[in-house]
C-alpha cells in the first residue's frame, strides 16, 4: 500500500516538473525580448507646418528600436551605411510613425510621406534647432568606414503630412512609451514667426493640443486640477483633518474659503516666478505640508477652540499652494498663449475637488459619528490615525530635506528682488486675512441671529 502511495506522488512529481519545464520554455523568448528593451529612451522631435504640409522630424535610439534589422559587419557589429537604408525606412514606417498621430483640427492626418532617414553618431548634435536637423537628415551619407556599432546610434527621420492650411491649430498624440520601460520625448513646435514651443513629457500622454484655443487650455487645466486634488494624498488628509470636528457644511465654510484663497495666493505668486529656485525649496514645502496634517490632528486631540480655526488654516493653505504650484510649473507648456486662463482654470479644478471631496466626507463622518463612534472618542481615534501617517511622512520628507546643503542667500541684486516678491506676498496675505476677519465676523452674527431668532419663535 506505501509502495502504491510513493509511485503515484513520484508520478505526480513527474508531471508537474514537465509543467514547470514547459512554462519556462515559453517564458524564455519573453525574457530574452525584454531583455532587449532599453530601461530609458530620449526622442527627440521638431513639428513645423510650411504652406499645405506639416513637417515631422524626428531623431530615436537605435537600441530603442527592437524589431530593425540593420546590415552589419565585423563581430562586434558595426552598421554597412550604404546598405541601411531598407532598414531605415522599414523602422521609420513600422516603429516611428506609427506612434505618432497627428491631427489638423479634429482631422486625423493619415498617410504620412517619409521623405528621408539618416542615420547619426552619438556625438552628432545638429537637433538643437529646426534648421540645423533639417539639413543633417539631407547631408551626404556616411561612410562605410566610419565605425559606429548599431545600438549606440541614432536614427533620424523626416516625414511630411498633407494639409489644408499653415495657420490651422495643430495637435500631437505620441504614443511612443513601448519604445523603452521609461520613454521621455522632447516636442518642440515651430511657430510661423520662428518661435518654439517645447513640449516634454513621459510615455503616452494622451492628446497634446500644440496651439491650443483658449476652450481646450481651460478644460484641459480644470481637469488637471481636479485630478490632482482627488489623487493627492496629504491635500485630502488635511481637508479630512478640517472636517473630522466640524462635520457641519455652515461650520466649514469659514475654513475652506480661508484654504481655498491662501492656496490660490501662493499659487499665483509662483506662476509669476515669485518662488526661491533652489532645489532644496520643493523639500521644504512637502515636509511643511507633512507637518501641517500633524498639526492639524493634534489641535482635533488636544481640543482647541474651533471659531478662528481658519486662520491657521489660511496659514498652511500657503504652503499646500506652493505644493499645488510645483506639477502647475510643469504643466504650463500645454497651456499655449492662455497662461493667466490655464492658471485659473488649474484653480478652479483643485477647487471644484475640494467641493466633491467635502459633498462626500461630510455625510459619512456625520453618519459615523452618529451610529458608530462617540464623539470625542472617535475625534481623537480617527485624529491620531491620520497624525500617524502624516508623522511617518514628515519623518521621510525631514530625510530628503536634511539631504541638501542650505545657505544663506548672497546679498545682491537677486535677493533685493526676492525679498520684495515676497514683502508683496505677506501684505497681500495680510490684506486678504482683514477682509476675511470682517467677512466671517458678519457671517457668525448673522447665525447667531437666526439661531436665536428661530429660538424665540418657538
Amino acid at each position: 500500500m506505501i509502495c502504491k502511495k510513493l509511485k503515484q506522488l513520484n508520478a505526480n512529481w513527474s508531471r508537474v516538473r514537465r509543467v514547470m519545464v514547459a512554462l519556462i520554455c515559453l517564458a524564455a523568448p519573453a525574457v530574452l525580448v525584454a531583455d532587449e528593451i532599453p530601461s530609458r529612451v530620449a526622442v527627440q522631435a521638431f513639428v513645423k507646418a510650411e504652406d499645405d504640409r506639416l513637417n515631422l522630424l524626428m531623431r530615436v535610439p537605435m537600441d530603442a528600436l527592437v524589431e530593425a534589422q540593420f546590415p552589419l559587419r565585423g563581430e562586434i557589429g558595426y552598421v554597412i551605411f550604404s546598405e541601411a537604408t531598407g532598414a531605415m525606412e522599414s523602422a521609420a514606417n513600422s516603429e516611428i510613425l506609427p506612434g505618432v498621430q497627428l491631427f489638423e483640427g479634429d482631422r486625423f492626418l493619415q498617410s504620412p510621406n517619409l521623405e528621408a532617414v539618416r542615420i547619426a553618431f552619438p556625438s552628432d548634435r545638429s537637433f538643437v534647432d529646426y534648421d540645423s536637423a533639417m539639413a543633417n537628415i539631407y547631408s551626404p551619407p556616411i561612410p562605410d568606414a566610419q565605425d559606429l556599432y548599431y545600438r549606440q546610434g541614432f536614427l533620424d527621420i523626416h516625414a511630411t503630412y498633407s494639409i489644408d492650411s499653415s495657420d490651422s491649430r495643430f495637435s500631437v498624440d505620441a504614443r511612443l512609451g513601448g519604445l523603452g520601460l521609461e520613454t521621455t520625448t522632447i516636442l518642440r513646435y515651430v511657430l510661423s514667426d520662428g518661435s518654439e514651443r517645447t513640449f516634454s513629457f513621459v510615455g503616452n500622454p494622451g492628446l497634446v493640443y500644440m496651439d491650443p484655443r483658449w476652450y481646450q487650455a481651460v478644460l484641459n487645466f480644470v481637469i488637471l486640477g481636479f485630478d490632482h486634488i482627488l489623487e493627492g494624498a496629504d491635500h485630502l488628509l488635511f481637508l479630512f483633518c478640517l472636517l473630522i470636528p466640524l462635520r457641519r457644511i455652515s461650520a466649514l465654510i469659514p475654513v475652506i474659503t480661508s484654504f481655498t484663497i491662501a492656496h490660490s495666493l501662493t499659487l499665483i505668486a509662483s506662476a509669476l516666478g515669485w518662488v526661491p529656485s533652489s532645489i532644496w525649496f520643493p523639500s521644504l514645502i512637502e515636509t511643511l505640508i507633512a507637518l501641517s496634517i500633524v498639526y492639524m490632528a493634534c489641535e482635533n486631540i488636544i481640543g482647541v477652540r474651533q471659531q478662528h480655526r481658519w486662520i491657521m488654516t489660511f496659514a498652511f493653505g500657503l504652503v499646500h499652494g506652493f505644493g499645488f504650484s510645483f506639477l502647475l510649473t510643469e504643466s504650463m507648456q500645454f497651456a499655449g498663449s492662455h497662461l493667466l486662463m490655464s492658471l485659473l482654470a488649474f484653480n478652479l479644478g483643485v477647487e471644484l475637488g475640494q467641493i466633491l471631496v467635502v459633498l462626500i466626507a461630510v455625510p459619512i463622518v456625520y453618519l459615523l459619528f452618529r451610529f458608530a463612534l462617540p464623539e470625542r472618542a472617535g475625534v481623537i481615534l480617527l485624529s491620531a490615525i491620520v497624525g500617524h501617517w502624516a508623522w511617518h511622512w514628515m519623518e521621510e520628507r525631514w530625510v530628503n530635506l536634511s539631504a541638501y546643503e542650505i545657505s544663506l542667500p548672497t546679498f545682491g541684486s537677486e535677493f533685493l528682488v526676492g525679498l520684495l516678491q515676497w514683502s508683496a506676498l505677506l501684505i497681500l496675505a495680510a490684506v486678504m486675512l482683514w477682509m476675511m476677519n470682517l467677512l466671517f465676523s458678519r457671517f457668525s452674527a448673522s447665525t447667531t441671529e437666526r439661531i436665536s431668532g428661530s429660538e424665540d419663535s418657538r
